[in-house]
């Protein structure tokens, strides 16, 4: 086993580095204060290659790996998760990308890593998060189109996305379950869409979620995701546990920012007539932090490298975002706490880093629902 990167991927997340502390860190808490998407921000990324690292060469894109992907997020998450999201603009184009006809990446796929097009995945309702099976938005055959009718909450990049991938139930009397659903792709412009941007949300202000309300939107036939009915399923799964790996890199990005606002604090403040970082009950506090981001990165690390090489592991990229979803939010916490009364206002950096952390133990698989699929994993049919 070799744990080096390679020279060009050293590069690249320099490079993220770079830009983040260039382009983001000014700006961060305007917009988390602001609840709005810099995009400005967002072009410039584009601009510059960040934006669907994964999308191939044919579509436009840099046809680099989910591994720089998730070297390239955790550098952004690392000076700010909110405007870090602006690399989930791209959310959707790995559908397309795995399973899309070519006529579909051909007319969705360039337009993302140009900076000409936001996407979104819309499967999460209302009442129906984990509970895949639970989906209730319809899409029923309407002559030569399908007519979709339901309710899509906390969608990423909901009131922002040119269009989106929306997981709907075309089957519902298919005898296996796994074959009732299926993807569309839904430009925002057809009658009867309609994004409502939610507020007031606890962290990733500056990352777009809205509910998306769809009445009787008509798509084409060849919206259908594929060009097959019944394929939803299989398909949501591979885009689960794509971004999975992807978000366990938001968890190490988060947590290893807020380890250095604690050594950085711990250095400078001073307490009973020394610094406080001289104290072993910090020193020691530092290290398990340390420890925690270190374990958490290179299972991150691993999870993405065999999705590269053409293994996705439900198992290993279940561990991957549960261990990196808790160590966010442990080490902001500690961190926070070091800061003392300092990070519990907004002109400390860790107050934002701490609300920000939690929702990598809630989207893209609840922490409960990654340690049951581990288990499962270990228990096989018992």
């Amino acid at each position: 086993m070799d744990f080096q990167l390679t020279k060009e991927q050293k590069d690249i997340r320099q490079a993220a580095r770079d830009f983040a502390e260039k382009e983001i860190r000014d700006i961060a808490r305007e917009y988390d204060q602001k609840e709005e998407f810099p995009f400005d921000l967002w072009k410039e990324a584009c601009d510059l290659g960040f934006v669907g690292v994964y999308i191939d060469e044919a579509y436009q894109g840099p046809g680099l790996g989910y591994f720089e992907a998730a070297l390239i997020m955790e550098q952004f998450w690392r000076v700010d998760p909110g405007c870090g999201c602006i690399l989930l603009t791209s959310f959707g184009a790995e559908l397309i990308q795995n399973f899309g006809t070519e006529e579909q990446k051909k007319k969705y796929i360039p337009p993302i890593p140009q900076g000409k097009a936001i996407m979104g995945a819309a499967i999460t309702e209302p009442d129906a998060g984990s509970d895949i099976f639970s989906v209730m938005t319809s899409a029923a055959k309407d002559g030569d189109a399908y007519a979709i009718n339901g309710t899509k909450m906390f969608i990423t990049n909901g009131s922002l996305a040119d269009y989106l991938a929306v997981y709907c139930l075309t089957n519902p009397d298919a005898k296996s379950r796994y074959e009732r659903y299926s993807f569309f792709i839904v430009e925002k412009d057809r009658p009867g869409f309609q994004a409502n941007k939610l507020r007031g949300k606890l962290g990733i202000r500056a990352s777009d979620t809205a509910e998306i309300v769809l009445n009787n939107v008509k798509v084409p036939r060849e919206n259908l995701v594929g060009g097959k009915e019944g394929q939803g399923f299989t398909q949501v799964m591979d885009l689960f546990n794509i971004n999975r790996v992807l978000a366990a890199s938001q968890g190490v990005g988060v947590a290893q920012g807020a380890l250095d606002q604690a050594i950085s604090h711990v250095k400078k403040r001073q307490a009973f007539g020394q610094a406080v970082g001289k104290f072993q009950a910090i020193q020691t506090k530092l290290a398990e932090m340390a420890t925690m981001v270190e374990a958490a990165r290179l299972l991150t690390y691993q999870a993405a490298w065999l999705i590269d090489h053409g293994k996705k592991d439900p198992r290993l990229i279940a561990m991957a975002k549960w261990l990196a979803g808790e160590t966010g939010v442990r080490v902001t916490d500690d961190a926070l706490q070091m800061h003392g009364g300092y990070g519990y206002i907004n002109e400390y950096d860790i107050e934002r880093f701490y609300r920000d952390a939690k929702i990598v133990e809630i989207y893209e698989g609840t922490k409960e629902m990654e340690k049951l699929t581990i288990a499962r994993r270990l228990l096989g049919n018992f």
